[in-house]
């Protein structure tokens, strides 16, 4: 299989995670979202997701997946050891609807797209980024505290805390105060120490910082 990401892509870092708690191999292809007007806007990329986005996997096969969270549900059920979702029909809804607090309620107001556009708009891009980034980490904690214990969703990882990760990250690129949010940092710490989250950083990729 083949990855078309970039390193600091949020949803390409989710993919990454994935892939690496289930020990699937895949080949990674940086698509650069900065250089040259953004790589993503190229031929050769909007043939493959016309959204001009990343991630893509491309299957063995050559058919292709676009969307973090699909891609995460297709490893699941292709490769399903281990679960990135719990057995229990609630705690798996909980798990998805967490995932998704970053997904769809987060993640999509501080992208790059966005920032730019706001940026031809006249806004300030990083402050609207620091109060959008906050308000939904600290909506996203309230609502974890049901069911977090070693991990957002009981004690194994999920969904939910593959989102995350990526996210507490950017939340630092955009100097946003977590001190308040210490049950996400102690989540965190966790994920961080287990060797799929270590080799899925985003500084541990090859096109880092190009």
């Amino acid at each position: 299989m083949k990855l078309y990401g970039y390193w600091r892509s949020s949803a390409s870092w989710r993919v990454r995670i994935g892939l690496a708690l289930k020990g699937v191999p895949v080949e990674h292809h940086s698509v650069h979202l900065v250089r040259d007007g953004g790589e993503q806007h190229q031929s050769a990329h909007r043939a493959r997701n016309p959204m001009r986005q990343v991630p893509v996997l491309e299957l063995d096969d050559g058919r292709q997946l676009t969307q973090s969270l699909p891609i995460l549900e297709y490893l699941d059920q292709a490769f399903p050891n281990p679960p990135l979702l719990p057995s229990d029909p609630y705690l798996r809804a909980r798990a998805r609807a967490l995932a998704e607090v970053v997904n769809s309620g987060i993640q999509p107001l501080q992208n790059l797209a966005t920032l730019q556009h706001l940026t031809q708009l006249g806004v300030d891009r990083s402050e609207w980024g620091r109060h959008y980034i906050y308000e939904g980490l600290r909506n996203l904690q309230q609502m974890a505290e049901a069911t977090a214990d070693r991990f957002l969703v009981g004690q194994e990882v999920s969904l939910a805390d593959i989102a995350l990760i990526p996210q507490l990250y950017n939340a630092r690129r955009f100097d946003v105060p977590l001190d308040d949010l210490s049950l996400l940092r102690d989540i965190e710490a966790r994920c961080e120490a287990l060797p799929a989250f270590q080799q899925a950083h985003a500084h541990r990729q090859p096109d880092a910082n190009l």
